[in-house]
């Protein structure tokens, strides 16, 4: 294995998990500055108002986008191991 081999790997595993990560972290910046609004309109200070609403995106999208996130990492483990020959020998 070259260095260039690894590299273009290093470099495919992470767009991978930037693609798995992007949609739960985009929801959970959504829903804080909607919270973090509420709280500035209304002078509430209280942190756990932010957490909740936060864990629940999460959970919500992780239900809805779980099946896509975990055929995107099969698939990408898939490849890598069926290139295995090619990227050893």
């Amino acid at each position: 294995m070259t260095p260039d081999v690894i590299s273009m790997i290093a470099q495919e595993t992470v767009v991978v998990a930037v693609k798995l990560v992007a949609p739960i972290l985009l929801s959970s910046l959504i829903v804080g500055l909607i919270i973090s609004m509420f709280q500035a309109a209304t002078s509430i200070n209280e942190q756990t108002l932010t957490f909740i609403p936060k864990l629940a995106t999460i959970i919500i999208v992780l239900m809805i986008l779980g099946p896509w996130m975990l055929q995107v990492i099969v698939d990408f483990f898939q490849d890598l191991m069926l290139r295995i020959p090619q990227l050893i020998g």
